[in-house]
């Protein structure tokens, strides 16, 4: 198994900063646009982003970590595939984990800011759902990109994996689980097996899930919304997306699991699967999917964590974190 320490990204190195800013340089001259002022950076464990200025306005810059690389050409794959549903890139270097976009303008946490209205998550939600089932079709295509695979059928096995990988569990530290709990998520292995193999029998097919889907990875346009930062997404069930999507809601209107407002939101998403299903199944099979999307994020964690970058610490939690959450109730 690839170690951590074998993945530092160089990302402070004064090379690397200069190969990265003639790449940009190059992509911008295509369209005839220039640099106009030095980059402004934001650095996570998992990426580099840059706010690059040019003569017409703001681009960014993404570099991806080796655990999180796949977004490059996944953003190149979905601005060919659903057009109109994301940003079309002005760059990406697949290999080296470079994307280059144009500004987005404002997020729907933006828009929403001091507002408590639920009816824009009412048109977002059928919106990515859409997305979602136009790209069922090409899941091998993303698969064969190296988006991570998070089907179902092989959702045991990767708990199972991620459970023997100690560092990331964090066994024996200060902020890892306790011997109990640990000795608890082994034992859950086969009810988790079950949940999946029950969630299976539903047979929507895998598709792209985004893993992240709050209102700060979502662009308001004049004519809809463009969905963003796919870093954590994977090939897996869809509604998989709901366990972030509806917990962030919740969050931001201060809202109790259950809350009629998230059934709501609930049943808005799954509308796009009803002509395969009655509603019924497809609620039984999203409070299942967000019990194995708890897995999912603790996967996402353990891949955006690859790297040597020591701030990882202060992230490192989040996977035995999200596998607790394993012993929560859903939010719906």
């Amino acid at each position: 198994m690839t170690t951590s320490s074998t993945l530092e990204p160089g990302w402070s190195t004064p090379q690397w900063r200069d190969d990265a800013l003639a790449w940009v340089g190059d992509a911008l001259a295509g369209p005839g646009l220039r640099v106009t002022g030095p980059v402004e950076p934001r650095v996570r464990p998992w990426s580099l982003v840059w706010r690059v200025p040019t003569d017409a306005g703001p681009v960014w810059f993404k570099a991806n970590n080796r655990g999180t690389r796949h977004e490059a050409g996944l953003l190149a794959a979905l601005a060919r595939l659903t057009p109109g549903a994301v940003l079309r890139p002005v760059a990406v270097d697949v290999d080296r984990g470079w994307s280059l976009l144009p500004d987005g303008g404002p997020s729907l946490r933006d828009v929403l800011a001091g507002k408590k209205d639920l009816t824009y998550w009412e048109r977002v939600l059928p919106e990515y759902a859409a997305v979602q089932v136009a790209l069922a079709p090409y899941a091998a295509e993303l698969l064969d990109l190296g988006v991570p695979d998070h089907r179902t059928e092989v959702m045991p096995g990767r708990l199972a994996e991620l459970l023997e990988d100690r560092e990331s569990m964090l066994v024996g530290a200060a902020n890892g689980p306790t011997p109990e709990a640990y000795d608890r998520l082994r034992a859950y292995r086969p009810e988790f097996a079950e949940v999946c193999r029950r969630l299976a029998e539903v047979e929507v097919p895998a598709t792209i899930q985004h893993d992240d889907l709050h209102d700060g990875n979502i662009f308001v346009a004049d004519d809809g919304y463009l969905f963003f930062d796919w870093g954590d997404a994977s090939i897996a069930h869809p509604f998989g997306t709901l366990l972030v999507t509806l917990r962030s809601v919740a969050y931001a209107f201060e809202l109790e699991p259950g809350d009629p407002a998230l059934v709501r939101l609930r049943d808005a998403y799954l509308e796009a699967w009803t002509d395969r299903y009655d509603r019924a199944t497809l609620r039984a099979a999203a409070d299942l999917a967000m019990t194995v999307a708890k897995v999912s994020r603790a996967l996402s964690w353990q891949r955006a964590l690859l790297t040597s970058d020591p701030a990882r610490a202060e992230y490192a939690e989040a996977v035995p974190g999200w596998l607790g959450e394993l012993f929560t109730s859903n939010p719906v």
